[in-house]
């Protein structure tokens, strides 16, 4: 996975330290956004020096980040999906719960006013939105082999119609990014795509 830390920086000496500057700074996220995550308050917080800190992340915002992405993918719940589109659906439901959360807003507000070509920016296009959108075209082509789309679709449009309102909304925040919204897009988004019936 990769994280906004500088690969060249070494990691903390031992793995409870990563994880306590981790959590440290999960804590502070969900408390006060992303003004209350400073390299000072992380290391009080976790119980280490600034020094274990700056061998692995530059600054106060990739420990966020990187916190934010380590928590972002929750274990799968209920049982099994039906079908290739149910499974869509769900994924599309989880990417709405994770920023439901106020650590999910504080990240997703870090990003909006992050410059497109930012550390951060690239990181959580690549690690998140990319990386959402190719489990997203993996059960296209699922949907597709089992007749529930038309086979004459084309994938990379049909990904961008489903995805790009999410990130829109979740970048703009205009509305509430919720299981409703994710599922009225789907639907709305398979009447095009929607494999034909024969009479």
């Amino acid at each position: 996975m990769q994280t906004p830390e500088k690969s060249k920086r070494g990691r903390p000496r031992d793995a409870n330290a990563r994880k306590n500057i981790l959590a440290a700074a999960a804590a502070l996220l969900d408390e006060g956004g992303i003004g209350a995550v400073t390299m000072e308050a992380i290391a009080a917080r976790a119980g280490v020096g600034k020094p274990t800190i700056y061998r692995e992340w530059p600054n106060a915002q990739a420990v966020a980040m990187t916190a934010f992405l380590e928590t972002a993918e929750p274990a799968p719940q209920g049982p099994r999906a039906r079908s290739p589109l149910e499974a869509l659906r769900r994924q599309l439901r989880k990417v709405a719960g994770v920023f439901a959360t106020r650590a999910g807003r504080n990240t997703a507000m870090m990003i909006a006013a992050a410059q497109n070509d930012s550390e951060l920016a690239k990181v959580f296009r690549n690690h998140f939105i990319l990386k959402s959108r190719e489990e997203g075209r993996t059960l296209l082509a699922a949907a597709i082999a089992a007749r529930e789309l038309r086979k004459d679709i084309d994938v990379e449009t049909a990904l961008d119609l489903i995805y790009a309102p999410l990130y829109f909304r979740l970048l703009i925040g205009h509305g509430p990014l919720d299981a409703a919204f994710t599922d009225g897009l789907l639907e709305l988004a398979l009447k095009g795509l929607a494999a034909r019936r024969s009479a």
